[in-house]
């Protein structure tokens, strides 16, 4: 792809949250007085306008304390700020409710100013409660955040405009990073309200969410510094990579998330830009870790050996996808070769599994309803009989796919997506998503009761008090282990492709000025704005 999006580089997360903590976000500028539709651009007039999504996802959870979805994440983005923000191109941190930084009071207590005259799109004010409440619920107990909090102890109310946060890591480096995640609505927020369509105190507010479609149209009352700039903001839910490419193609649709590689010059050739971002998502391997012979390292290397990586990465993704040399992307500042890289080579793949004492046989393979790794099973299937294992592949929804292993269900392997990179992107909340204390390694994996999972929890939790290259050098020990012990471990890292009607005009004369695409899932329009020509 000529659009490789290299010209940005992560910014070095670890120890660095001083160096990010006034940048703000890239694009088409924010914090102007100027009313929307009023500012004349070259040849057109900015603002004023809707900006128009094709989103690959759907979801009905778009409760703030405890989604996962992609499309939830991103729409909350623009409506439902957080004490600090992330801007998902860098990863750099900006201020959201909060008025500055973190001021620290000793090695594990900082308070934090709120904005002042935050309010809610309801005309409430943002007070120390809402901040508290907030946290509390992203925290209660079977949290999915749980992991990537737990650096945090508590945030309490100092006054109404000052929260105090009490860390379990004294000096913590990534304290911004993780407040990100914690975002904002109403204490007196029912579940019921946060789940069906959110109140917050973003540039955007909710209008509508259906099966089919979200608007947003502008918060009356942000004061924030990323107003916007137009009158709605409107994500059409089409799931089909097919109907996204045609509505992207005609110019109904402004961006389009999640192009598939064969729709790259087809777009290209109707005038879109498209963006090709290196991400941390991922297509993974999990062995249910309990049952032989993937109670035994070597036989799981075996497998890791045993994959035509090449062809997968041709057929599956037209070449949109690598091959793995560590947990993280090449991309990542934090990146560290691993002491093991799996590459293609099954005469390894057939020693190992001899070491191991297995033999081949029956096994259940199980995969989510994901098209691009129901392509990667079948070369797997294919893969997995040069050992002389004879692969069923079970697919159905992640829902159903996940809800079968939580339960105890057999299984030996599963190949599934996942991309925790919309939370943030340091390396110790990326490897506590999968490698914490928490379902992936109790009851999906089944990896917990290990001594290599202690010895790894220990590193991971060793870091976090670390800063520069003492922490780095424990977090490289981290990705080595992670690599040789291939409990949970990327088959390929997945490039994120995105579409935009930027450079030129659609049908209809109108262009999106400030958008770029990002590594990750969701689509990200703060500061960004429509100009008709």
């Amino acid at each position: 792809m000529h659009d490789l999006m290299n010209r940005r580089s992560f910014l070095g997360l670890a120890g660095s949250a001083a160096a990010v903590a006034g940048l703000g976000l890239a694009g088409c500028g924010g914090g102007g007085d100027k009313p929307a539709g009023s500012t004349p651009a070259e040849g057109g007039t900015k603002g004023g306008g809707t900006i128009t999504a094709g989103s690959a996802y759907t979801t009905t959870n778009f409760d703030p304390s405890s989604t996962s979805s992609a499309l939830a994440c991103g729409t909350n983005w623009h409506v439902v700020e957080g004490l600090y923000g992330l801007d998902f191109h860098d990863y750099s941190v900006y201020n959201e409710l909060a008025a500055g930084d973190p001021e620290q009071v000793d090695d594990t207590t900082y308070e934090i100013a709120l904005r002042d005259g935050a309010k809610f799109s309801d005309g409430n004010a943002v007070t120390a409660d809402d901040i508290v409440e907030s946290f509390v619920r992203a925290t209660a107990e079977g949290n999915i955040y749980i992991p990537m909090l737990a650096p945090i102890a508590s945030v309490e109310k100092k006054d109404d405009a000052t929260v105090t946060v009490k860390t379990t890591v004294p000096n913590f480096s990534l304290l911004k990073e993780r407040l990100a995640i914690v975002r904002v609505v109403p204490a007196s927020s029912t579940k019921e309200d946060m789940t069906a369509k959110p109140v917050g105190s973003g540039p955007w507010m909710y209008e509508s969410i259906s099966d089919s479609a979200v608007d947003m149209v502008p918060n009356p009352e942000y004061n924030g510094d990323h107003p916007a700039k137009d009158k709605k903001l409107h994500y059409d839910i089409l799931v089909d990579p097919t109907a996204r490419v045609t509505a992207q193609q005609e110019g109904s649709t402004l961006v389009m998330e999640m192009v598939t590689a064969d729709a790259v010059e087809q777009l290209e050739s109707a005038g879109c830009k498209i963006d090709v971002v290196d991400g941390f998502g991922t297509r993974f391997m999990l062995f249910n870790t309990q049952k032989a012979p993937w109670d035994n390292v070597k036989a799981r290397q075996a497998i890791m050996y045993a994959l035509d990586y090449d062809k997968m990465i041709e057929n599956a993704f037209a070449g949109l996808a690598s091959a793995p040399t560590c947990y993280l992307p090449k991309s990542y500042t934090n990146y560290h070769e691993a002491s093991t890289v799996y590459t293609h080579d099954v005469d390894k793949a057939k020693s190992l599994l001899e070491e191991a004492g297995a033999t081949g046989g029956a096994i259940k393979l199980l995969t989510t309803d994901n098209e691009q790794v129901k392509t990667m099973a079948v070369q797997v299937q294919q893969d997995l009989k040069e050992l002389g294992f004879d692969a069923e592949i079970v697919t159905r929804t992640t829902a159903d796919t996940y809800a079968d292993i939580d339960a105890g269900g057999d299984f030996d392997l599963l190949l599934a997506p996942g991309d925790p990179s919309c939370f943030g992107a340091d390396p110790d909340l990326l490897m506590n998503w999968w490698y914490g204390d928490n379902a992936w390694m109790k009851v999906r994996a089944r990896w917990s009761e290990s001594v290599e999972w202690k010895q790894l929890t220990e590193l991971m939790s060793s870091a976090l008090g670390q800063t520069g290259d003492e922490q780095q050098e424990t977090w490289n020990k981290c990705f080595d282990m992670i690599a040789e012990q291939a409990v949970l471990y990327p088959v390929l890292q997945v490039k994120t492709a995105t579409a935009s009607w930027s450079e030129n005009p659609n049908a209809e004369g109108v262009r999106i000025e400030g958008f770029e695409g990002i590594g990750t899932t969701g689509l990200s329009f703060i500061d960004c704005t429509t100009v008709t020509e």
